[in-house]
């Protein structure tokens, strides 16, 4: 099987962060969202991967060519219009990428399951077309497939009203054959958005009497859409980490905390708490629950909780508490009193005067 990971996005929602960093490669607990998607794919054995990047491929190619945990040849696939997810997957078939059984993952999703059991279900069940869904209170986000009787019989694209019977479409689709995929898409029309929606892609399946499974997975999924979900994605991965202490504590640690190598903690962390490579936690500095310290992060004083700090940023806090925020890599910020809510950009400065 070939993986097909789509990160040509440009992430409005998500500004002023992918102003100057795709979503993908925003980073959680020390690894970028599109490497735990990868990892994923190489847990079900794929042969190849093909990126198909936008904009900001360069930053992919930077990533990736110089990872020596990667071992699986990538392949980078351009999209030069955002044209749709359909549109993403046919790029792969016309640049010859895509041959034979492929999965598709969209790179700024996570599943707290393996891709194991979705794998195993499409390749077992002969299936032509097999999509992984779930159950969300925002289904207005998404595409949503209607299953009838154990079968889907409809897909419709970011409804605005809830449909009986219907779930929510996540980034994971599995196909057979990539001649009618090809096929498929030569008889779409762009959407009212102007894209090819792959919830149309999948409709032909359908109409066409082709063989379209599904599973619901049992894990919670998340999708990527704004810096408050990045807040959410901490807390969640947060719950579910093992604790670890590589690094040198001098301080106060408690309950359910990560410290990596090299990083030093004189103040106190309490979990469950993400303390990543090089980071330094000073003596007047508490880290209180689901934070995630980033690689390099260099914090003096006052406290932080539910917030996402990337690499490299420097924060002199002073007797302030910074609060449900998500600050861009190599920021500075320097605070004197208060509580704080931010979203900052990369080598962004917030100086409290």
């Amino acid at each position: 099987m070939l993986g097909l990971i789509l990160v040509a996005g440009i992430g409005e929602r998500m500004r002023p962060l992918s102003y100057s960093i795709p979503k993908p490669l925003i980073s959680i607990l020390g690894k970028p969202l599109v490497a735990y998607t990868m990892d994923k794919l190489k847990d079900i054995d794929v042969s190849r991967i093909g990126l198909v990047v936008g904009r900001f491929s360069e930053l992919f190619m930077d990533y990736f060519n110089n990872d020596p945990r990667l071992n699986i040849p990538v392949t980078y696939i351009r999209q030069e219009r955002r044209l749709g997810i359909a549109h993403a997957i046919y790029r792969g078939i016309e640049e010859g990428f895509l041959r034979e059984d492929f999965v598709v993952a969209l790179g700024d999703n996570y599943f707290s399951e393996s891709f194991t059991r979705f794998a195993r279900e499409f390749l077992e069940g002969g299936y032509d077309v097999f999509i992984v869904l779930t159950r969300h209170q925002q289904f207005q986000r998404f595409g949503n497939a209607v299953v009838e009787g154990g079968r889907v019989v409809r897909l419709i694209e970011k409804p605005n009203q809830p449909i009986p019977n219907s779930y929510v479409v996540t980034g994971l689709y599995f196909f057979r054959d990539p001649d009618a995929v090809a096929k498929a898409f030569s008889n779409l029309r762009p959407s009212a958005r102007g894209e090819y929606e792959v919830t149309d892609l999948i409709q032909w399946f359908i109409d066409n009497n082709y063989r379209v499974g599904y599973s619901l997975t049992t894990g919670w999924w998340k999708d990527m859409g704004t810096p408050e979900d990045l807040i959410d994605l901490v807390q969640l991965m947060l719950d579910d980490a093992k604790p670890r202490i590589d690094g040198d504590v001098r301080g106060r640690v408690s309950s359910r905390v990560i410290v990596e190598k090299g990083a030093v903690v004189e103040g106190a962390v309490h979990g469950p708490a993400y303390v990543g490579r090089g980071v330094y936690v000073g003596k007047d500095a508490e880290i209180e629950h689901f934070v995630s310290l980033e690689e390099g992060v260099h914090m003096e004083s006052g406290s932080i909780s539910r917030s996402l700090i990337l690499e490299g940023v420097t924060l002199h806090l002073g007797k302030a508490r910074l609060t449900d925020s998500v600050i861009g890599p190599r920021s500075y910020v320097i605070l004197k009193n208060g509580r704080h809510r931010m979203i900052i950009g990369e080598n962004g400065r917030v100086e409290e005067v």
